[in-house]
């Protein structure tokens, strides 16, 4: 006995697969992670220079090329994307001064955890501009801000140069902090009393470097150099025992895991 099936039921049983073969897969996701040591002065205002870790990390999906990220830049991500602006959360951290630290008896600040924000876009295909702000939740307990812009030249994730001014701002709480001088501090190092206002802490000049050596493993660098200006540049501890100087260098290896 032969059986028909209708020309209905046949297209009801083919939309399905058909609906499926159609469906777009997403492309696989990439992850690189970079990790190394890095330079920079042991405290703001300080003349030595301490190591640290020079650590980040990127994701894009398939052939899609990373994208920039200034190797001194907070940690974040964005968010939301509005009228060709990016916004997304910003964290940062200052570790703990004791006099020891500085090698003058002033106050001691706690580790400083600072939250807040940044706002980026791009002026052109290769100039991106950066804003950011962070609020400290311990330690100095003030809000510091960034305003950058990046050059940056590239050949997909091959290699990746980037070079740009900075400019670091903050209120009196931060710069009293660590540039202050208590009359506690006067008495036991002889500086005199210096109670700064907020303001621009610093001006400078920021580049990086990335280069892939082969699909899986890649190298990272950056320097940084900042000059401190206003009462940051002012204040009698920089004078004596600090550096208006501020450089910072880092050196990495990365490892890109995932996509196929």
């Amino acid at each position: 006995m032969l059986y028909r099936v209708a020309p209905l039921a046949l297209i009801a049983i083919a939309l399905p697969a058909t609906a499926q073969e159609q469906k777009p897969e997403r492309e696989p996701l990439r992850t690189r992670i970079y990790i190394g040591p890095q330079l920079s002065p042991k405290t703001p205002g300080a003349k030595d220079l301490s190591f640290g870790p020079f650590f980040e990390v990127s994701r894009a999906r398939g052939d899609d090329p990373f994208e920039f990220e200034a190797p001194d830049e907070s940690f974040g991500f964005p968010l939301v994307k509005a009228g060709g602006v990016e916004f997304g959360p910003a964290l940062g951290f200052k570790g703990k001064r004791k006099a020891t630290d500085i090698g003058i008896p002033l106050h001691e600040v706690g580790f400083s955890f600072e939250i807040g924000g940044f706002a980026q876009t791009y002026l052109a295909r290769n100039i991106r501009v950066r804003a950011e702000a962070r609020q400290a939740v311990s330690g100095h307990d003030g809000l510091v801000g960034e305003l950058s812009a990046d050059y940056i030249a590239r050949d997909g994730d091959k290699w990746l140069v980037s070079i740009g001014p900075r400019v670091t701002l903050a209120d009196a709480k931060y710069h009293r902090a660590w540039y202050g001088i208590t009359a506690a501090d006067s008495a036991a190092s002889g500086l005199a009393q210096f109670r700064p206002d907020g303001g621009i802490e610093g001006v400078g000049l920021a580049a990086g470097y990335l280069r892939q050596l082969t699909k899986r493993i890649g190298i990272s660098a950056y320097a940084r150099y900042d000059h401190l200006v206003g009462d940051a540049g002012r204040s009698p501890y920089v004078r004596a025992a600090g550096s208006r100087s501020q450089p910072s260098v880092g050196l990495a290896l990365s490892y890109t895991f995932g996509g196929q």
